[in-house]
């Protein structure tokens, strides 16, 4: 596993200079495939991550190797929202942090996320006039985790969630445009002001923060291991550029490394069932930080709970935000009809799909929601949208029945207008009508998105052992972490994660190094 990812670095590096003055690209992946077509979509991951890493990072200029110091106040590995969180919030400690992030540019998962950040009792809730409550966020929640959520961390969570956008808002990200996602009862997925994908609106704001406050952050920067000494964590060993090894002393590790979602040895071991699935996760999520965590005695939880996302572009292996669904859009089957409630969870949209014969769907959609959604920008740049001045053209053009689809619309336009959805009891994202061409198309299905097990932390995000006790100085924060979600993640709570319990990192890590 370590000689697949130290190729797929050197892989990165090798073709950087080549694509550098690319114009704007992004990237993500799934869907299902045998053998050979898997490692052909995984080769145009990797292709395709570097093309959106240097569109989503260019213009940031990283901490440069000279400048790398032997002893810091807290050792942060992983340079995603989580990681940048808790770097920010430890600096207004006083305190001296670093962030050590492996792959060639910031941003890991985050950079790929879409749809928005959860958050309830916002501010920007209240100046829309969506009435919304903590108490009803957590137990939908737990509903959409089928109850089996870490309770305290989701009551942390759910209550800390509208902090958080303050937070963001107060340095310069602000997420005041406010969408639905699948589990929802209530607008409460916070996006960026025009409408744009949350995820590199996010990590350029924080790379923005970071350098104004002038934080180191290295990249191609792979930790192996973390040390301790006395039964504390105290720094790290660290591969620069797979060559030269350094070990950095610190007070404090903050473990912020992603999932396992791109370590499909990881995956096919506590999921067997999803072999042959490719994945939205950026490659450099190998599951580096949970291994290094359970060698110092950290424990995992919920480790077989992997999301599959159901709406995923299969041929580039690309996402497709639940946005779009929450704007207003429908699935349609090959017969050109609805086959389910397009918002209930994840997981329920994703076994509908499943069921069909062609195991795929297509998202239907007309130029409101596209104007509504600007993702669709970029997934039309890839050439993913399907365009027709009709719907009986757009049937035509993705090969279903015209009068089915015709009358499927009809249908839908009559439920919105009714605010009665009595074919599959839908409620929400029901705004506005599919009426105004011309009208869009986009062929999905289900690819692997979200690794909800992880190693088990504390409200205090510090690291349990088996006996339940924190590991003293280490630390852990957003996809890495397990239980929060149970076994359904619902779209727009990871980005809600990484910022919320980012920040708590970055505060008690702070607090513990100020104690000693």
């Amino acid at each position: 596993m370590k000689k697949t990812t130290s190729t797929a670095l050197i892989l990165i590096l090798s073709v950087m200079l080549v694509i550098a003055g690319c114009g704007n690209s992004n990237s993500n992946s799934a869907g299902n495939s045998n053998g050979n077509e898997n490692k052909s979509k995984v080769n145009e991951t990797a292709k395709n991550d570097k093309a959106e890493a240097v569109s989503g990072a260019s213009e940031a200029s990283y901490t440069p190797l000279d400048q790398l110091k032997d002893n810091y106040d807290i050792v942060i590995v992983g340079a995603g929202g989580a990681g940048m969180s808790a770097a920010l919030e430890a600096k207004a400690k006083g305190l001296n942090p670093v962030i050590l992030e492996k792959m060639p540019v910031a941003g890991g998962n985050t950079s790929k996320s879409s749809s928005g950040m959860n958050a309830s009792q916002t501010k920007f809730q209240k100046e829309q006039s969506i009435e919304d409550s903590n108490d009803k966020f957590y137990e939908e929640t737990l509903k959409g985790g089928h109850d089996t959520n870490d309770k305290e961390m989701l009551r942390f969570f759910v209550d800390n969630s509208a902090s958080a956008i303050d937070w963001l808002d107060s340095i310069g990200i602000k997420l005041n445009n406010i969408t639905i996602t699948g589990g929802m009862s209530e607008k409460r997925t916070h996006r960026p002001e025009d409408g744009s994908a949350v995820g590199q609106y996010l990590v350029k704001g924080l790379v923005r923060n970071v350098q104004e406050k002038e934080i180191p952050l290295f990249v191609n920067a792979d930790v192996k291991e973390i040390t301790q000494k006395d039964g504390k964590a105290n720094g790290v060993k660290v591969l620069f550029n797979q060559a030269d090894e350094k070990t950095i002393t610190a007070k404090a590790v903050v473990v912020t490394t992603g999932g396992f979602g791109s370590n499909m040895d990881m995956i096919s071991k506590v999921r067997p069932d999803l072999e042959g699935y490719v994945t939205t996760n950026q490659i450099g999520s190998t599951g580096d930080g949970i291994k290094m965590i359970e060698a110092l005695g950290g424990i995992t939880v919920d480790m077989d709970q992997i999301q599959v996302h159901p709406t995923v572009q299969q041929e580039k292996s690309y996402l497709i935000g639940e946005a779009v669904r929450g704007e207003g859009s429908i699935l349609v089957n090959s017969e050109g009809t609805r086959f389910v409630n397009e918002l209930t969870t994840r997981d329920k949209v994703t076994e509908a799909i499943n069921t069909l014969p062609e195991k795929a769907a297509t998202l239907v959609f007309d130029s409101g929601v596209k104007s509504r959604v600007k993702a669709i920008e970029q997934y039309d740049k890839m050439g993913f949208v399907i365009q027709a001045d009709t719907i009986e053209a757009l049937a035509k053009e993705i090969g279903v029945p015209a009068d089915k689809l015709k009358a499927t619309l009809d249908t839908w336009n009559s439920a919105v207008k009714n605010k009665n959805d009595a074919e599959f009891g839908r409620t929400t994202g029901m705004d506005n009508d599919l009426s105004a061409g011309p009208y869009y198309a986009i062929k999905i299905a289900p690819g692997i998105h979200y690794t909800m097990g992880g190693v088990k932390i504390n409200t205090n995000t510090e690291v349990l052992n088996k006996d339940g006790a924190a590991i003293p100085g280490l630390y852990a924060a957003g996809e890495v972490t397990g239980g929060l979600h149970g076994q359904n993640r619902i779209g727009g709570n990871s980005v809600a994660e990484i910022i919320i319990f980012g920040r708590q990192a970055g505060i008690k890590s702070a607090e513990f190094v100020q104690a000693q």
